[in-house]
């Protein structure tokens, strides 16, 4: 089966996009994985200035998902740029930058410094749950600045992370996508808090953060079939609880053009080599010869 996908400006060779916050900086994930399976991977989040992240505990298990408060733990992009953007070139993935901040113009001079390091394209984290303040997902007119900002500072292809606790997610992909961005990615994790009844205290520093993994899937998925329907000319990203090949079909079928995986990285760092596995598999069993054609191929009832 031809795994090559289009994203708008980019073309892949894989449908598969290692999300940010899952591969560290790629390069040191590189040591203990394959990147050959995968079409992109996105380095975590990079802010302006340096960030220590919050205190431990920052990952706690809840059920069959994931609890995180990391607090975007960066070394800051003046760093970034001396530590990690030089190993980029060397790894056989394009690379795509996570930008994220408290401001527009922060978020643009961070993409700008993305730019400068040689990544592919830029991810705008417009919806991590551990930073203070409104998430600029939750408001159209919000998070259409922050793109505007991103997209006056860069030449290369602009993604738009959105958040499933988003009131409309379609609004704010129109934004979006009006202000300049060339993709959307859907989505990120969404907030939840767990308590330890034995300690009577909460599972992450934080109190709140972000759930991930299997359940969030189905929330995702919602948001892609929604966001296809009433934008189909704007490519998508699939992301949030995928660990399967037929997990990645189902977003596909749902809209998604490509689809990002994450928390299961954690623990299974190989699980991109069995995903593509299983879904050349899936095409062989459904007589799918191209991965492109799955791209919103859901049927009605």
């Amino acid at each position: 089966m031809n795994l090559a996908v289009r994203l708008g400006p980019l073309r892949l060779r894989s449908p598969l996009v290692a999300a940010s916050g899952t591969v560290g900086s790629v390069f040191d994930f590189a040591g203990v994985a394959s990147l050959r399976p995968y079409g992109a991977a996105v380095a975590k989040s990079v802010t302006r200035d340096p960030r220590p992240g919050l205190p431990a505990p920052r990952l706690a298990p809840v059920s069959s998902g994931m609890l995180n408060c990391i607090g975007i733990q960066n070394p800051g992009i003046e760093a970034w740029l001396r530590t990690v953007a030089p190993r980029l070139a060397d790894l056989n993935v394009p690379v795509w930058g996570s930008a994220a901040g408290e401001t527009a113009d922060e978020i643009a001079e961070v993409a700008a410094g993305l730019e400068s390091g040689g990544v592919a394209a830029v991810e705008v984290n417009l919806s991590c749950p551990n930073l203070e303040g409104r998430m600029f997902s939750l408001d159209p007119d919000a998070a259409a600045r922050v793109v505007a900002a991103v997209r006056r500072e860069t030449s290369v292809p602009v993604g738009a992370k959105l958040s499933p606790n988003t009131q409309d997610v379609v609004a704010v992909a129109g934004a979006v996508a009006a202000a300049g961005a060339d993709f959307v990615v859907l989505t990120n994790s969404i907030w939840g808090a767990a308590i330890d009844t034995s300690t009577r205290r909460p599972a992450l520093s934080g109190v709140i953060g972000g759930y991930s993994g299997v359940p969030l899937r189905p929330i995702a998925l919602r948001c892609v079939i929604e966001v296809r329907r009433a934008l189909p000319e704007l490519p998508i990203v699939g992301c949030g609880g995928v660990r399967r090949g037929e997990d990645v079909a189902e977003f596909l079928l749902a809209g998604a053009n490509a689809v990002a995986i994450g928390t299961v990285h954690f623990a299974e760092p190989r699980a991109g080599r069995r995903i593509v596995r299983q879904l050349v598999a899936y095409g062989r069993k459904y007589g799918v010869e191209r991965v492109e054609d799955l791209v919103g191929a859901m049927e009605p009832w």
